[in-house]
């Protein structure tokens, strides 16, 4: 039985999908925690606030960080000989 590539990609997309949502979950109780360690309790305001604040300047960055690798490898690939440019 032969498996045919957009088959494979798409299990591997959503394979990445998974261990990403895992990955962010263990992030999302870890930053709470931490907060929780330097506030008394009942600040469940603020400290969702703190939190929200962190999530907002981590998904910033590496929002920008991706995009630049991108830009980066578009202007690497145009470069190469070999690749077919596409028609305009």
């Amino acid at each position: 039985m032969e498996v045919k590539s957009t088959y494979l990609g798409t299990m591997i997309g959503l394979a990445t999908v998974a261990f990403g949502l895992i990955a962010a979950g263990a992030w999302n109780k870890f930053i709470s925690d931490t907060i929780a360690l330097f506030l008394k309790p009942g600040n469940g305001v603020l400290a969702e606030l703190i939190y929200a604040v962190i999530i907002t300047v981590v998904a910033i960055v590496v929002v920008q960080s991706l995009a630049k690798l991108a830009e980066k490898e578009a202007l690497l690939t145009a470069k190469l000989p070999f690749v077919k440019k596409p028609e305009e």
